[in-house]
């Protein structure tokens, strides 16, 4: 790419229809809504939020140097006639005209993903597969809602060749408008699977509103679906109803256009063997779990239709790693000993849990080592949400977990349902839980963190690694 500027301000002011005032700066090197991250040269937009106004830290984000900040007219007589402004009705509006704007002088190829579980993971794959062919630009972290995917395109630079935009959802009518914006060339889900019942009737709603990524797919564009999911065929004919002419299934399905022929599970990695699109691929990935695995066969399809080249792109998987708070392993320190971290913590539903669970099974253990599971609230299931918790004993007795750790109210149905061997400890909140899960842990154990972000279940992964200072898991496994 060229060191040229992200956006000059003229033309953030013409997409943005706003009124330029004071002096600010000429060119912009990027775009923040973040007033204690922004970096010299930045624009920030004075966003209002669930807790916070923007318009509040507009003078600290110009103080720590931002090129110019955006904000609404309705709030101008707070800033000096001389602030470097642009003042639009709406900022958020303006900040999806501008992703409009740079969605319209892109000219790179691009992949959105949706899914119940695995967005993320399946986002940073393609990353990791496409930066090795050309520039790349994807969305942060889990920036995929209605403020995260406009400020995620309207970060990407004019002259890449690929972008990746990670597109959520808790109810119907969200992913239509942001993958309007997106216009992808492939559309990918994931899969389908019973999160946040508690705004829909069953999961078969639950796939209709993840269909709605197939109404923005471009003129000639494609679909990656999940050929071993159940609501597949649901899926495929909304895609055709769509206007999308040439649908990819992915999965261990005979008929899956991108199929799973062989794997083998290591503690830290996969050894895979698949038949993409006509082509047989051997391949390291370098994170474990069969879910990821068959994730990466959609990963591959995606990129292939994108105008990837395959080999290379299977080739750059044995580079790909968790993203944070998604299993991400650190070596804790004991001093007589270590023992292993797994840091699932950034969100949770049934399908994610059960997947985390089978990695916790795989997992190697020391000599006098135990599988221990921490595990918080799955959150917005509705009044499925105490049958789901129970149904997860099921997975726990499955994958030769030693110890399971409960906290929450909906986890003590699980508690419950545990044999009482099996019971580690249980609290109402991570914070109470801390202590007993820190005094637990010993000389060859693995640990498995997971929970809804509501229930924060981070509080844990840090008192452990405060506790145990430690360092990141090797990949030690041969394939």
């Amino acid at each position: 790419m060229s060191a040229r500027p992200l956006w000059t301000m003229a033309a953030m002011a013409d997409a943005m229809h706003a009124e330029v005032c004071g002096a600010p700066q000429p060119d912009v090197a990027g775009l923040s809504i973040d007033s204690r991250t922004i970096r010299p040269g930045e624009a920030y937009f004075a966003i209002r939020g669930d807790v916070h106004d923007g318009h509040d830290f507009v003078e600290a984000a110009l103080k720590a140097g931002a090129a110019l900040a955006v904000i609404a007219r309705a709030k101008r007589d707070r800033f000096a006639a001389d602030a470097p402004l642009l003042v639009v009705e709406d900022v958020l509006g303006a900040l999806v005209d501008l992703a409009r704007a740079a969605r319209a002088r892109l000219g790179a190829r691009v992949i959105a993903v949706t899914g119940s579980v695995g967005k993320t993971s399946t986002k940073e794959m393609l990353l990791q597969v496409l930066a090795a062919q050309g520039a790349t630009h994807a969305s942060v972290a889990s920036f995929n809602n209605h403020w995260g995917v406009p400020l995620s395109l309207a970060r990407c630079p004019a002259d890449v060749a690929f972008g990746v935009f990670e597109i959520g959802m808790n109810h119907a009518g969200e992913i239509e408008p942001l993958v309007r914006l997106v216009r992808p060339h492939v559309a990918v889900v994931t899969t389908v699977e019973p999160v946040h019942l508690e705004f829909f009737e069953n999961v078969e709603a639950i796939a209709d509103a993840k269909a709605e990524i197939f109404l923005g797919v471009e003129s000639g564009g494609a679909a990656v679906l999940n050929r071993d999911n159940p609501q597949f065929t649901r899926l495929q004919r909304k895609a055709k109803k769509a206007g999308i002419g040439e649908i990819v299934s992915f999965g261990a399905h005979r008929g899956a256009g991108a199929r799973l022929l062989e794997l083998v599970l290591h503690p830290t990695c996969s050894a895979v063997h698949a038949r993409i699109l006509g082509s047989e691929v051997t391949y390291k990935l370098g994170m474990p779990g069969r879910h990821m695995a068959l994730n990466s066969l959609g990963v591959l399809a995606a990129a292939s239709l994108a105008g990837a080249d395959l080999a290379c792109a299977a080739l750059a998987l044995s580079q790909a790693s968790p993203a944070a708070g998604r299993g991400v392993r650190r070596r804790l320190d004991l001093g007589q000993g270590d023992a292993t971290l797994i840091d699932e913590s950034y969100n949770a539903n049934p399908a994610s849990m059960a997947a985390a669970l089978n990695v916790l099974g795989a997992a190697g253990v020391g000599a006098q080592g135990r599988r221990i599971a921490v595990l918080g609230d799955m959150l917005e299931l509705g009044p499925t949400g105490a049958d789901l918790h129970r149904g997860l004993a099921a997975a726990v007795q499955a994958n030769h977990v030693d110890l399971v750790y409960c906290c929450g109210p909906l986890m003590h149905d699980l508690w419950e349902a545990l044999p009482t061997g099996v019971r580690g400890g249980y609290a109402e909140n991570a914070a109470a839980l801390e202590s007993q899960v820190v005094s637990a842990i010993r000389s060859g154990d693995a640990v498995m963190v997971k929970g809804s972000l509501g229930s924060r279940m981070k509080l844990i992964v840090n008192a452990l690694e405060k506790h145990f200072p430690g360092k990141a898991v090797l990949d030690d496994a041969t394939t």
